[in-house]
């Protein structure tokens, strides 16, 4: 965090639920909070105008072969469906 960044308040789960007024006035007020469950930060509850958190990129993605680069090899004994609805069709008859 930078220097003028206020510092976050902890916050659990049972806090949230039991003083969600009082949070929800200081989240309007500018103030932050970092939601824990069982002691485990596990999100963040900041004021709609804070900036959002900068994410360098640090190189481009880049889709390199993966599934679309595969083709289905056709098993043996494939027949063209015309072939199998005309010997399903003699069956019936």
């Amino acid at each position: 965090m930078s220097a003028d960044a206020p510092q976050e308040e902890s916050l659990s789960q049972r806090e949230l639920r039991n003083e969600s007024g009082r949070v929800l006035r200081a989240v309007a007020e500018g103030q932050s909070f970092v939601l824990t469950n069982s002691g485990i930060p596990v999100g963040r509850l900041v004021p709609l105008d804070a900036p959002p958190p900068s994410l360098p990129i640090v190189r481009p993605a880049k889709r390199v072969g993966g599934w679309a680069a595969l083709k289905p090899a056709p098993a043996e004994g494939d027949r063209p469906l015309a072939q199998l609805l005309d010997e399903l069709r003699e069956e019936r008859v």
